[in-house]
């Protein structure tokens, strides 16, 4: 008898173009398919499910078998640490769905729906996450409302569902097929024949750096990266990423260590954008 599909997966929805999300995307050091998501965001899909532990669970970084949406939200606030642009975690599993969203140095922000739909969260935090994405605080605010009241006939999928349909007001259009609830194989199979889509692979640190200079070279960020307040911002970032990394061995979470890792790259980045510059002036 066949076994039933695994019930866990994640989207990693980023409010940025692709040739922008692909080099810090590649920080993550996880294998993860890259493709448009309407005007203005991007998707990243996870090749693997590090969730799991076992033949399918991810050989190429720490934190297999911690629970999807404690993986995926450090994916996010790894992502977001050291970006000007938000990172919306979708996941679900079995028992419960949910989002978390990451912007920047704040503390992230989510929601939990139980399998049946039944609201887990705070009303506050759903009002939080309207306000950092620059949602209309009445209409968009309504319509977020109702994810967060009693619907017998709404379960968790169909509350992600409602909560995307939200987001397309700011631009956001998901490929057909990549869609919160289906399984996490189905949609690497979905992105892999996606038109755009592109391969996220770690490559080594040297080559990520040089792939995050050349985005800064390519999009006039160039000149915000240099001169003292750039290097105590860097500067900044490396103190950071120590606690963060140790905070992650002590927790043996594979989402903190990501963070760090992250921000050690940033800062790293950093200083090396302004050295490199003024060597060549």
């Amino acid at each position: 008898m066949p076994s039933s599909p695994e019930p866990a997966g994640a989207l990693l929805l980023c409010r940025a173009e692709p040739a922008v999300v692909g080099p810090a995307a590649h920080l993550l050091r996880r294998r993860m398919l890259l493709a448009r998501a309407g005007h203005g965001w991007s998707v990243l899909v996870p090749e693997t499910k590090p969730w799991l532990n076992g033949p399918d669970a991810d050989p190429t970084g720490p934190g297999d078998g911690e629970p999807v949406d404690r993986i995926v939200a450090g994916w996010a606030g790894a992502l977001a640490v050291g970006a000007p642009w938000p990172v919306l975690a979708l996941w679900w599993d079995a028992d419960r769905s949910g989002f978390t969203l990451a912007s920047g140095f704040r503390r992230p922000v989510g929601y939990v729906w139980l399998a049946n739909g039944t609201p887990a969260g705070e009303d506050e935090a759903m009002r939080t996450f309207a306000a950092r994405l620059g949602l209309d605080p009445v209409l968009d605010m309504q319509a977020l409302d109702v994810l967060t009241g009693p619907d017998s006939e709404s379960d968790a999928r169909a509350r992600m569902l409602g909560l995307l349909a939200v987001l397309t007001r700011t631009g956001l259009t998901l490929p057909a097929g990549l869609t919160p609830g289906e399984p996490a194989d189905r949609l690497r199979e979905v992105a892999r024949v996606q038109p755009d889509v592109q391969p996220v692979t770690w490559s080594g640190w040297r080559d990520a750096v040089h792939a995050e200079l050349d985005v800064v070279e390519g999009t006039g960020l160039g000149p915000w990266l240099r001169g003292p307040k750039a290097r105590c911002l860097a500067a900044a970032q490396l103190a950071a990423a120590l606690p963060l990394t140790v905070h992650g061995l002590r927790r043996r979470s594979g989402g903190w260590l990501t963070a760090g890792a992250v921000l050690l790259a940033h800062g790293v980045l950093g200083l090396a954008y302004d050295r490199m510059r003024a060597a060549r002036d």
